[in-house]
């Protein structure tokens, strides 16, 4: 199997390290094999392909841990008569949305996300499907498209009560066939439990996700205090706040991964911290729904492993890191909490580690070659030490030169490789007019 070098200006190859001037990757199939000065990969592998990508920063490729990539679709609905977090749900989002989707107009929406998280670095994700009408089957149509892009994505079904008990059932069963369908194909797709939140699903129903999930041994995804909606419900009908109920309900653990987290007291930070539950941060789309400010500063400190996610909404992780790593600094008036490197670590490997993988978030000898190629053109110089700052605030997808997942190249100076974006566009626009229509 051949060897590619890319000989970049820079590689930052674990975001909690210093990045190395002067540094290359050599990629043999999925994996990177080595690290090191461009005269030393070019001494050892003689032979090899050499990308000269030495006006770019190389680092490991993004991973949203928080989509509904059928968002798109949505993108621009007026919200009219909405008040508050449980309006936008009951009087806008369900009824509009949700409920309206097919397969469809899902396998359009999941064509366009895929374009533009090629686009913008990532190469790995979690995605929540919420369409309660569209089961069975819905989540094969999303797998179908992201295994034609050769995307990893972790993939799932928000199963709910709200519509019925039987549509509860039927998302369940959707998250749990889809799981054994994936152990059985193999490759870069794969499945997770999941379902929705305290005030749409019974305890019955939550347990029986979790036994679920662990006789497949997967993670359980949930949205969890999006907004001060959750903790008045379990106030008033459990006498608790939302994380104190799941650990009372005994299902609290490293296999979980809450959304959101925004609503959450100090005491509820610690119990997640003391399960090493993981958490996904959506700054950006907390601000569409009114939902507040995460305490993000309060949970790395606590020891929570905060990830970080578009929700399906501004579908760019540099403006997502430009938000986790900006909106702490004006809350609690302290411009040295989340530094830019603790932003970039959020989207890198802490992401891989919500989503229970090893080999992805750090470029390093055997890890998956997943990696972006950022251009350095900036107007001021590059340093060791400035690197986190200039990235996280003055580039953009517009400045991502190469993407390669799994060591196959999916954007190779700029350009997405072998897509037809105009078409893709005529298609969701098409999806989005009759999803608007109704």
């Amino acid at each position: 199997m051949s060897v590619t070098l890319i000989m970049g200006h820079m590689v930052w190859a674990d975001t909690t390290r210093s990045p190395q001037p002067g540094w290359g990757v050599a990629v043999e199939g999925e994996r990177v094999v080595a690290l090191g000065t461009h005269g030393h990969l070019r001494a050892r592998f003689p032979d090899a392909t050499v990308v000269e990508a030495e006006d770019c920063v190389v680092t490991p490729a993004f991973v949203n841990a928080h989509h509904h990539m059928y968002g798109a679709l949505a993108h621009g609905i007026p919200l009219e008569d909405v008040s508050g977090f449980r309006s936008f749900l009951e009087d806008f989002w369900w009824p509009r949305v949700e409920d309206r989707l097919s397969h469809d107009l899902i396998a359009a929406a999941v064509d366009w996300a895929c374009l533009n998280m090629v686009r913008s670095g990532v190469t790995t994700f979690y995605d929540c499907l919420e369409a309660p009408y569209a089961i069975p089957g819905a989540l094969e149509v999303e797998a179908d498209v992201v295994r034609r892009w050769r995307l990893r994505g972790v993939l799932s079904f928000e199963a709910t009560e709200r519509v019925s008990a039987e549509n509860g059932e039927l998302g369940l069963r959707e998250n749990a066939d889809f799981v054994d369908d994936c152990r059985r194909q193999g490759g870069p797709v794969s499945g997770m439990m999941c379902f929705h939140t305290t005030f749409t699903c019974s305890a019955d129903f939550i347990r029986q996700a979790f036994a679920l999930a662990a006789e497949r041994d997967v993670k359980v995804h949930m949205h969890l205090s999006e907004g001060t909606y959750e903790p008045e419900y379990c106030l008033t009908h459990f006498d608790t706040r939302p994380v104190i109920y799941y650990q009372r309900l005994g299902v609290l653990g490293p296999h979980v991964l809450a959304s959101q987290c925004v609503q959450v007291k100090a005491e509820e930070v610690n119990v997640l911290a003391s399960h090493g539950v993981h958490v996904s941060h959506q700054p950006i789309s907390n601000c569409e729904v009114g939902g507040g400010f995460a305490p993000v500063p309060e949970m790395l400190e606590a020891g929570v492993n905060v990830a970080l996610g578009t929700d399906g909404y501004v579908d760019n992780l540099f403006e997502v890191m430009r938000a986790a790593a900006l909106m702490p600094k004006a809350r609690l008036r302290d411009p040295g909490v989340v530094p830019a490197d603790v932003a970039w670590t959020m989207a890198t490997q802490n992401g891989a580690r919500a989503l229970g993988l090893e080999d992805v978030g750090v470029l390093a000898p055997g890890h998956q070659a997943d990696l972006l190629l950022i251009s350095a053109d900036l107007p001021t110089p590059l340093t060791r030490c400035n690197l986190a700052d200039l990235l996280l605030l003055w580039r953009n997808p517009c400045d991502v030169r190469g993407v390669m997942c799994a060591g196959r190249w999916l954007l190779r100076d700029g350009n997405v490789i072998g897509v037809d974006e105009e078409a893709l566009r005529a298609r969701v626009v098409d999806a989005a007019t009759r999803l608007w229509q109704g």
